[in-house]
């Protein structure tokens, strides 16, 4: 199925971002349920909290369309090592996170990330996400 992806679908990505109770919404883009793949836009509000986590199998692709947000490398401590600010006005488009890289993500200014990663999509597990 075709989609334009336009300042109207992010509008209205956003809108539901706003009236949801987590502060963020996505909108999967792969071709059907049997499609291995992840790919997806995921709309993101000021205030949402993305827990620190990690993909252990896959990298993670994530550029920025809209808005302003801070990416967060994690040792296994869970201090922060590095720290990435996406905000494609001033040419900070995105990152890729290696397979096992503990991150996070904070919300600038309401954003809108296009992510993808390898495989089928797999929950996270306890010991994927640090307390």
């Amino acid at each position: 199925m075709s989609m334009l992806i336009d300042d109207k679908f992010l509008d209205i990505l956003s809108s539901e971002a706003l009236t949801s109770p987590r502060l963020r919404m996505n909108r999967d883009l792969r071709n059907s349920s049997e499609d291995t793949s992840q790919r997806m836009l995921n709309a993101l509000e000021v205030g949402t909290v993305m827990p620190v986590h990690r993909h252990r199998t896959t990298s993670e692709t994530q550029l920025l369309l809209r808005g302003v947000i801070d990416v967060m490398f994690y040792d296994n401590s869970g201090a922060e090592r590095e720290r990435f600010r996406l905000d494609p006005a001033h040419g900070k488009y995105g990152v890729n996170i290696p397979a096992g890289q503990w991150h996070s993500l904070e919300v600038i200014e309401p954003a809108v990330l296009f992510e993808a990663k390898d495989g089928a999509y797999v929950p996270l597990s306890e010991d994927d996400i640090l307390a």
